[in-house]
C-alpha cells in the first residue's frame, strides 16, 4: 500500500512539474535613440531608459533595456553605428530616431532613407522593433511637416514593424501647452524633466510591454 501511495505521489509531482508554466527567458532590448533615450539634462536615474526598466519590471518581466541614445544623433548618425550596438545579445530593438533630422530641416525623404537602412539591418538579424515617430514642428511650414509625419507609418507598414506614432505622446496628449512646457519640460523647451519622462514612459510603456511579449513568444 506504502509503495502505490508513494508512486501515486510521484505521478502527481511529476504532473504538476510538466504542466507548470515555464518561466519567460530574460529579454534584451535596445534603444537606438537620441538625447531623448539618452536622458539629456537628467540623473542617470531619472532618464528614460532606467524609468521605462523599471515600468517594465514592474509590469512582471525579466528585462535588460540597452541605452542607445547618443545626444544630437540623426538617422543618419544611428544608421552609421547600429552595426556594433546590435551586440548578439539584443533580442528587440526600439527605433527613436528623427527629432535632430527634424530641428536641421534635412528633407524627410533622406530620413526615411536612413530609417529604411536602420530597418534593413534590424530585419537581416530577425529581430522584432518598435518604430517610435517623432512629429515635425511647422519650422520648415506645412508641407515638410506633413512630409516627415508620414515616414513612420509608411516605414511601419513597409516592414511590418509596430509602431509608436510619437515618442513624446506622453506629453502632447495633454491639452494645455502651457502647462506642459512649465512643468514637464526643461528650461530648453524641448526636452523632458523628471516628470516628464515619467508620463512619456507610462505612454509608451504598453507598446514595448507588447514587443517583449512577441519576442518571448519567438
Amino acid at each position: 500500500m506504502r509503495g502505490i501511495l508513494k508512486t501515486a505521489r510521484t505521478l502527481v509531482l511529476t504532473g504538476l512539474v510538466l504542466t507548470a508554466p515555464a518561466r519567460a527567458e530574460p529579454v534584451t532590448v535596445l534603444a537606438l535613440g537620441d538625447s531623448l533615450t539618452q536622458g539629456y539634462g537628467l540623473p542617470t536615474e531619472a532618464g528614460f531608459v532606467p524609468r521605462l526598466e523599471a515600468w517594465l519590471a514592474a509590469q512582471g518581466t525579466d528585462v535588460t533595456v540597452i541605452n542607445g541614445g547618443v545626444s544630437g544623433d540623426t538617422t543618419a548618425g544611428g544608421a552609421a553605428r547600429l552595426g556594433w550596438s546590435l551586440t548578439d545579445e539584443v533580442d528587440a530593438v526600439i527605433v527613436a530616431l528623427g527629432g535632430n533630422d527634424i530641428l536641421r530641416g534635412i528633407p524627410a525623404s533622406v530620413a526615411q532613407a536612413n530609417l529604411a537602412a536602420i530597418l534593413d539591418q534590424i530585419a537581416a538579424r530577425a529581430l522584432p522593433v518598435l518604430l517610435v515617430g517623432q512629429r515635425a514642428t511647422a519650422n520648415f511650414g506645412a508641407a515638410y511637416q506633413q512630409e516627415f509625419d508620414a515616414i513612420y507609418p509608411a516605414l511601419a507598414a513597409q516592414y511590418d514593424t509596430a509602431l509608436f506614432p510619437d515618442f513624446l505622446e506622453g506629453l502632447n496628449s495633454l491639452p494645455d501647452r502651457e502647462t506642459v512646457v512649465a512643468g514637464y519640460l526643461q528650461a530648453d523647451g524641448l526636452h523632458p524633466n523628471a516628470e516628464g519622462v515619467r508620463l512619456v514612459v507610462a505612454a509608451m510603456g504598453p507598446a514595448v510591454l507588447e514587443l517583449i511579449t512577441r519576442t518571448s513568444a519567438r
